[in-house]
């Protein structure tokens, strides 16, 4: 409203002039000339006062941009003692400076309450810009987890920790992973995840850290705790009957005496030391089963369409799955879905996963094995092997991927460990879904 009334006081002064200079073109068209020569310092005047007032309002609109560059917005323009001319203007200045202020009010609080919520939780949290390496913000749970009270640039930390400043340096926006940090005092495991933003022609790297050495130390234990169980029972199902029959023999071989001509004796012999032999064998295999787990830590990674994984894994399957007269379904809405990953490796996965659906509805009328490919919402590559089949119960679940881990007695229980090494080398992870008596999903993410 006041910058109409302004717009209106120099319509008016515009107007005034225009009248004026076209009241003397009349008149020395005319011949008047003493009417012109009357005329002449009113239209001075008018040109003198239009000036001054255009330059008392370029003064004022100098003042008002001054304290916006300097962000001076508690600056008050004096609207009482001001000219009638320029009251509009200051008024109008006025409420500018009173909306910014308010503004700028609230950016403070919400960036103060912000900093203050990000100095409080324990995840470190430092920002630096990309191309300089300068430090722009790091909170205090940052420098309370690697003792640094105070970081000029990136690049210091190289003189704290090369493989650890590497790390930093080397992670991608919207990556996460685990590195180590190592001290003079400790050495613990931080998990990074980054992320980048850009404010003018700058460009900065935000990387959250967060001590994750007694949680990984606590699946670790876990981990181990069910690994070494399961190997314990296996290795006691093969050491204790090896024990029993060892006995056995010592045994009748001390009742005997020296006196093993008997046919029958010497056939309990050779009986008892080919059933240990066997059950050594066994033991033997089932070391190296475990040993094998660790051979596999290169990838030959390419590019690969999902359509050509299942037809290869169809054709495959194809002569077991006739004979066993059950269905196998390709659901793929999206024929050019595709990935990057080491094809043989993933097929393996596939294979094992099969291979469990069809000894999982093999006693169906309606067997039924459905191979599908998608995108999740974070437009991650999933790639899903259903059945409906007998299903698995839930205590079940929580253990099918412990190495040696099998329902079936002719089962090693290498299968699925082996899968879900093969999709964390991908940098991916394999994820169940089971209903007793309905079937089972499994979703490898890629």
């Amino acid at each position: 409203m006041t910058f109409k009334k302004n717009q209106w006081n120099i319509l008016i002064r515009v107007l005034l002039l225009l009248i004026t200079i076209t009241g003397v073109a009349f008149l020395l068209a005319n011949g008047y000339y003493t009417y012109v020569i009357i005329l002449l310092p009113v239209i001075i005047y008018q040109v003198v006062d239009f000036f001054k007032f255009h330059l008392k309002q370029q003064a004022e609109v100098e003042q008002f941009v001054e304290s916006v560059h300097y962000r001076d917005f508690s600056r008050h323009f004096d609207v009482k003692h001001a000219p009638d001319d320029l009251k509009p203007l200051r008024k109008g200045f006025n409420e500018i400076n009173t909306t910014f202020k308010v503004i700028s009010k609230e950016k403070e609080i919400q960036y103060y309450y912000l900093q203050k919520i990000l100095e409080l939780v324990d995840t470190g949290i430092l920002s630096y810009e990309h191309n300089t390496g300068n430090i722009a913000w790091m909170n205090d749970g940052f420098k309370k987890m690697f003792g640094i009270p105070y970081l000029k640039t990136i690049h210091s930390l190289s003189r704290r920790d090369e493989p650890f400043y590497k790390e930093i340096i080397d992670i991608r926006p919207g990556d996460q992973r685990v590195s180590k940090f190592t001290s003079d005092k400790n050495t613990f495991k931080v998990l990074l995840s980054a992320t980048a933003f850009q404010t003018g022609e700058k460009i900065y790297k935000l990387i959250a850290f967060q001590n994750v050495t007694e949680a990984l130390d606590e699946t670790e234990a876990q981990a181990w705790k069910k690994l070494l169980s399961v190997m314990t029972h296996e290795i006691m199902n093969s050491v204790a009957p090896i024990s029993s029959l060892a006995d056995t023999l010592k045994n009748r071989l001390q009742n005997s005496g020296n006196d093993l001509s008997s046919h029958a004796r010497l056939e309990d012999l050779e009986l008892g030391i080919d059933t240990i032999k066997r059950r050594s064998e066994g033991l033997l295999k089932f070391a190296e089963t475990y040993r094998n787990l660790n051979k596999i830590t290169k990838l030959n990674l390419r590019k690969v369409y999902i359509w050509d994984l299942f037809e290869s894994i169809h054709h495959l399957m194809q002569p077991t799955l006739e004979q066993k007269k059950i269905e196998m379904e390709i659901i793929l809405k999206e024929p050019d879905l595709m990935l990057e990953a080491d094809t043989n490796l993933v097929e393996q996965v596939l294979i094992n996963l099969v291979v469990n659906a069809i000894e999982a509805v093999k006693d169906r009328e309606d067997a039924r094995i459905v191979l599908s490919g998608y995108f999740s919402p974070n437009n991650k590559v999933i790639i899903k092997v259903s059945d409906n089949g007998i299903g698995m119960p839930a205590h079940i679940m929580d253990k099918i991927f412990i190495p040696f881990f099998s329902t079936r007695k002719t089962g090693s229980g290498i299968g699925l460990s082996l899968c879900k090494q093969i999709m964390m080398l991908h940098k991916g992870n394999v994820h169940v879904s089971s209903l007793e008596g309905e079937g089972t999903s499994f979703f490898l993410h890629f």
